[in-house]
């Protein structure tokens, strides 16, 4: 027995190694084996990536998806891309311009003596050819648009009402500014500053320049007032309504000129010219455009000296907008042109406006100015 339990204690401590499993003998199988192996190398997946965040949002999706974004693609002038914020023009296939960029076309033509065309399709375009388009007109209006204070959707048509008089983010200035406080800010903080401005209680002295430079502000608007009455006061006056007409050179390179038809006042003969941009070969390559015009004396002079006082205004068969102005001229029997004087045109769209119109509509008033009062 004790012999026994020696061996099995030895072979508990140092059991028999075991026997490797037999390979497989089939030549075959060994070279299946191998080559799935090296397959396995080969084609080796790379190692999974990381999922791509993407870099818009989905708020921006749903923006970009909205009806009135769409909209906005669809109804835009085709000339600057913008929606229009008045009239709405369309040539015959139906591409849409706004009236800004619809008059700049067609001054462009009138300046190259080129026939306008549509920037899209190169149909011909005109007044009569061109035709309004109310659908588009009110369905803009009803877009919304964003507050330029505020960040707030309105609709276009209440836009501007909430810009100018409702939003509390417009900007305001203090009441006391004409007598020197330059705060500007926002116009829910405007009574609070009104509440802590200093200015009305400062010494008269510390006042006095802001008050003097309001008051050569409002003379200015004064001598302006007192010439037209002065103008209107004359003995002799008159006005007459006009049309210009363009006219070429007979250069190489012919400039656009306007004309009107001689017109009779005080005994004498007189017409009125008009030039854009002084007479530039490269106008069409200016964004500025302005008008000039002088008064020529047609006719021999009734004396040998007289000065006409002058002024130009919409009158009732045009819609020239131009700012109040006054020109004194001297003529005589040597000097029978007027000095070109720029027409003072309330902005500059103003005067692509009147180059697209076939003539210009506007009336004159004249007055004569003896010469010892001059």
């Amino acid at each position: 027995m004790a012999e026994e339990n020696s061996v099995v204690s030895e072979q508990q401590v140092n059991p028999a190694p075991r026997v490797a499993e037999a390979a497989p003998s089939d030549p075959n199988t060994i070279e299946d084996s191998v080559n799935k192996k090296k397959n396995e190398q080969a084609f080796k997946l790379p190692p999974s990536k990381k999922l791509c965040v993407a870099t818009t949002s989905s708020a921006d999706d749903d923006d970009k998806n909205k009806l009135e974004v769409r909209l906005g693609g669809i109804l835009c002038c085709t000339v600057c891309l913008d929606l229009p914020k008045t009239t709405v023009y369309q040539c015959s296939n139906g591409h849409l311009m706004c009236a800004g960029c619809f008059n700049h076309v067609m001054a462009d033509a009138r300046i190259k003596d080129d026939a306008p065309t549509c920037p899209n399709c190169r149909v011909e375009l005109s007044r009569s050819v061109c035709t309004r388009n109310l659908a588009v007109e009110k369905a803009v209006s009803e877009l919304p648009a964003e507050c330029a204070h505020c960040g707030e959707n309105f609709s276009r048509n209440s836009l501007d009402n909430h810009e100018a008089k409702l939003c509390p983010n417009r900007p305001a200035t203090c009441q006391y500014s004409i007598i020197g406080c330059s705060w500007n800010g926002h116009e829910k903080d405007l009574t609070e500053h009104e509440a802590e401005c200093k200015q009305p209680t400062l010494p008269g002295s510390e006042i006095l320049p802001h008050v003097r430079r309001q008051a050569e502000t409002a003379d200015k608007e004064t001598v302006k007032f007192e010439k037209y009455m002065s103008l209107l006061s004359l003995e002799k006056i008159t006005f007459t309504d006009l049309q210009l007409r363009p006219y070429r050179t007979e250069e190489y390179c012919n400039r656009l000129y306007y004309e009107s038809t001689r017109f009779s006042a005080f005994g004498c003969m007189f017409s009125v010219n008009m030039r854009l941009n002084d007479d530039r070969r490269d106008i069409h390559l200016l964004s500025e455009r302005y008008l000039s015009y002088q008064v020529v004396l047609r006719s021999k002079p009734a004396t040998p000296r007289f000065i006409i006082i002058h002024t130009v205004v919409r009158g009732p068969y045009g819609n020239m907008k131009v700012n109040p102005h006054i020109v004194h001229h001297e003529f005589t029997e040597h000097v029978t042109e007027g000095i070109w004087t720029k027409l003072p045109l309330t902005d500059k769209a103003e005067c692509n406006r009147l180059l697209a119109n076939r003539n210009m509509d506007f009336r004159i008033i004249l007055g004569q100015q003896p010469v010892t009062d001059f």
